[in-house]
């Protein structure tokens, strides 16, 4: 545990991460019981889990089996740190096996909802009703067939007798179930039980409380340098420019560079907010000329990503020279961009590089001030709050760093942007009509590298398809496409036809997250 500023306690808990697409839930369910949480790779040092000084550990699920070789393992010396452990799924399997227990392969894959019969009372099913099934969500193919040594069975399902294991004097537990899934109707009650009643902590992490740890920690960072902020008007780097104000003050450049990549009436509307509503010492860098030529003839994805990412870097460091003894550059990372462009040796597989994180030049001359990179999207809006930014910055969705770059697929031209521009108005303008702007994660068009045959009064056309992209998320991490109504389809689809010339055709993307991501690039 550590100290906030009135020396207070503020409880940390540990999640080692072997690869399971639910581990970012684990750290959103952890947080939102009020306690903090990280999650760190499996193969974090020993002697950095002793200096996170963890109140308690999380094994989270994984793709892997135990019983293979080259499985993922943490250091066994962590079950001798004296703090409490709970295995989920995997994590369980790999704590039975490293403390003298066994695992087999099951005789069937468990997949899907479940229901378990607590056999024994226990602080982790406190509050359960005794001789009552609880439904749970399984996912696994190995099992525990024997526990370890000083650990008893505290829960089992029709498929596997040992759904719950525990080592109460060592406070050792480990779930074959996930808890932290909506579809584990009492898994958050679960957690809350291992938080508070076996790690014996107390609700104590909010926003208020990273504001006031995290301004002394820029203090600290910038000394009395000034800092680069790169400023896009979302909401992310608004909240992180306010953070930074409110830290250095006047030192703090706030640049904003149009790229020639932004929605239709993003430059004047971010120009107004940080110069009159929001007055920040704001710089204004006009750069569509120089994004332009360098996406000219770029039709790979990654490839848009790196450049973007190279110049931008580029423009701020001119700016910096400019304005002199800038030392750093502060940015809107969050957690999300973080996992997604970071590889845990496999586990964690690299999907996209963010511009901010993947596309960075292997030697930048600006030092990163990223203080959002611990937290998810919804944690960031309700730190805006917070800090009393506006509401329509709060609620704006999402934009990509690279823009609409990346919803143009091929190359990116001035007429190309155009079209996107304009759909992409109609498709904000009618989710705002229809009450639905602010009620899903992100709605967006895209501009599709091909023509289609169509008929506009008596003439045949051949023009471009726009995709519509509707989506609902709580952090990003996943996502699912809206079942909005067909007379708004019907409404953007034909503005969109008749009001954006080059365009005879749309359609809406109905693939999740995963597999699909939620941009198209």
């Amino acid at each position: 545990m550590t100290k906030n500023l009135r020396g207070e306690t503020v409880h940390k808990v540990l999640i080692l991460d072997f690869g399971s697409q639910y581990t970012q839930l684990i750290a959103r369910r952890i947080r939102e019981l009020g306690v903090y949480s990280e999650i760190h790779p499996f193969n974090y040092p020993l002697e950095k889990i002793k200096a996170f000084a963890p109140d308690g550990i999380v094994l989270s699920g994984g793709p892997a089996s135990v019983l293979d070789e080259k499985s993922p393992k943490c250091d066994i010396g962590i079950f001798k740190i004296g703090v409490p452990i709970l295995g989920i799924c995997y994590g369980m399997q790999l704590m039975a096996q490293l403390l003298g227990g066994r695992v087999e392969k099951g005789e069937k894959r468990e997949y899907g909802p479940a229901e378990i019969l607590i056999l024994k009372e226990s602080p982790l099913f406190a509050d359960f009703p005794s001789n009552t099934p609880v439904k749970v969500w399984m996912s696994h193919g190995d099992r525990v067939e024997t526990v370890p040594p000083g650990f008893y069975v505290l829960a089992q399902s029709p498929n596997s007798p040992i759904s719950v294991m525990a080592n109460e004097e060592k406070r050792l537990y480990g779930l074959q179930f996930h808890p932290e899934v909506v579809h584990t109707p009492d898994g958050k009650k679960i957690l809350a039980n291992f938080l508070f009643r076996i790690c014996r902590l107390e609700p104590d992490w909010n926003i208020g409380s990273f504001i006031e740890q995290t301004i002394p920690k820029i203090k600290e960072q910038v000394g009395k340098g000034n800092v680069v902020c790169a400023l896009s008007g979302g909401v992310d780097s608004s909240v992180v420019a306010v953070l930074l104000n409110k830290a250095i003050g006047k030192r703090l450049h706030a640049i904003f560079v149009n790229n020639g990549l932004l929605r239709a009436g993003e430059v004047e509307e971010v120009k107004e907010v940080f110069t009159q509503k929001i007055p920040l010492n704001f710089h204004y860098v006009d750069a569509e000329k120089r994004f332009l030529g360098i996406l000219k003839g770029v039709t790979d994805p990654e490839e848009k990503r790196k450049r973007i990412g190279r110049l931008f870097i580029e423009v701020f460091e001119e700016e910096a020279r400019r304005i002199g003894d800038v030392e750093f550059l502060a940015q809107g990372t969050l957690y999300p961009d973080v996992i997604e462009s970071v590889s845990f040796k496999g586990p964690s597989a690299t999907i996209k590089s963010h511009h901010n994180v993947g596309g960075l030049p292997e030697r930048m001359h600006l030092k990163l001030i990223e203080p959002l990179r611990e937290l998810f999207k919804d944690e960031v809006r309700a730190l805006a709050k917070e800090l009393g930014l506006p509401e329509f910055i709060i609620k704006r969705q999402p934009f990509p760093g690279p823009g609409l770059a990346i919803r143009i697929l091929g190359e990116v031209t001035k007429e190309r942007l155009s079209i996107l521009r304009a759909a992409d108005k109609i498709v904000n303008e009618e989710m705002k009509r229809f009450g639905l702007y602010d009620k899903v994660w992100q709605s967006f068009a895209v501009l599709l590298p091909l023509k289609t045959v169509g008929v506009m009064g008596d003439e045949r056309t051949y023009e471009h398809v726009i995709a519509l992209r509707i989506v609902d998320s709580t952090d990003g991490m996943t996502a699912d496409w809206v079942r909005v109504p067909y007379e708004l389809l019907a409404r953007i689809s034909n503005r969109i036809i008749n009001e954006v010339k080059g365009v005879n055709r749309v359609v809406y993307d109905i693939s999740s997250k995963p597999p699909s991501t939620i941009e198209w690039e």
